[in-house]
């Protein structure tokens, strides 16, 4: 290793790889990455351990002597794809990002091609298409589904939201910030700050080799879910009084009318109100009214909160 660290000048890619107890995949991986950036100029390779049980920090070690290219991030426990990216991201060096997964079904040798149509075609991302797939159909049909979901949400006409393989320009990952479930959208929160020149490219996709896969099919209502909260955070975050306070404000006008309809039937028709339902839904009207417009102040009040209170407790770096 050496013994000062380099300045991002130095270095033009930095290739970003989350792990979680992948310990049999960590030492070929490396080797697979240092042939295929051979003929690059200059390049990193960051593993970041996500709190793995097995002995993948080991394994990490391990590179981090046999090669100087070669940066171990641990963090303290298992925090997610998305913080461990993050992770990956804020230690990475290379004018150029490149990520991939550990479990060997990505192939490093499409990363040059990748990084070269960046270049000429002066993007800001290039996304990889797992056109031909090793997975079983429990993963490729929901997955074909929700990126023909995403798509059309997203208005990014990607065909593979969750490929692990992608290259961005390093000014892309300065500005975003992942954590949750947020790394299958990386191509929309680029385009929400301005990088919307963002293109696709075939890759080759291997069958797993070792181990079994971390993700079940839950991840895919996770998903949805974090669609929808990216959706609706892009459009009222600076705003949230505009969402809660236009639906409190018709909610009450709506409780207000009903109410006033009542009371001029009470005070000069004598009408009997105590056995009228509608009373009722009047009053909850208007105090589901008043509450929804003091959740939008209140959501008025912390948007400026720092969403960097969620970064990950690194344990250890190499």
């Amino acid at each position: 290793m050496s013994e000062q660290q380099p300045n991002k000048s130095d270095i033009e890619l930095s290739v970003v790889v989350p792990l979680y107890n992948e310990e049999q995949s960590v030492e070929e991986l490396a080797r697979k990455v240092d042939e295929a950036l051979a003929d690059a100029s200059n390049y990193e390779l960051i593993f970041v351990d996500d709190g793995s049980t097995d002995g993948s920090w080991k394994e990490i070690r391990k590179a981090c002597r046999d090669s100087a290219l070669v940066r171990g991030i641990r963090l303290q426990r298992n925090y997610g794809k998305s913080s461990a990216l993050q992770a990956g991201f804020e230690e990475a060096l290379g004018q150029y990002i490149a990520t991939m997964d550990a479990d060997l079904q990505d192939d490093p040798f499409e990363i040059p091609a990748m990084l070269q149509q960046l270049k000429e075609h002066q993007l800001d991302l290039v996304s990889g298409w797992k056109k031909k797939r090793h997975d079983p159909i429990t993963k490729t049909i929901p997955s074909r589904f929700f990126n023909r979901v995403t798509s059309f949400f997203t208005d990014i006409d990607l065909n593979d939201f969750n490929c692990g393989l992608k290259v961005y320009r390093s000014e892309v990952i300065d500005h975003i910030y992942l954590y949750g479930e947020l790394h299958r959208y990386i191509p929309f929160l680029a385009k929400l700050e301005g990088y919307d020149r963002i293109e696709e490219k075939v890759v080759k996709h291997h069958a797993r080799k070792y181990g079994e896969t971390k993700f079940g099919i839950s991840r895919f209502m996770h998903g949805f879910l974090d669609l929808l909260t990216l959706l609706f955070v892009n459009r009222y975050l600076q705003r949230p009084m505009h969402f809660f306070g236009t639906l409190g404000f018709l909610l009450l006008f709506l409780g207000g009318i009903i109410n006033g309809y009542l009371t001029i039937e009470k005070l000069f028709f004598g009408a009997n109100l105590g056995d009228r339902p509608l009373l009722l839904f009047g009053v909850m009207l208007m105090v589901l009214g008043a509450q929804i417009f003091s959740i939008g102040f209140l959501g008025e009040l912390i948007q400026k909160r720092n969403e960097k209170q969620h970064t990950p407790n690194i344990k250890e770096i190499l």
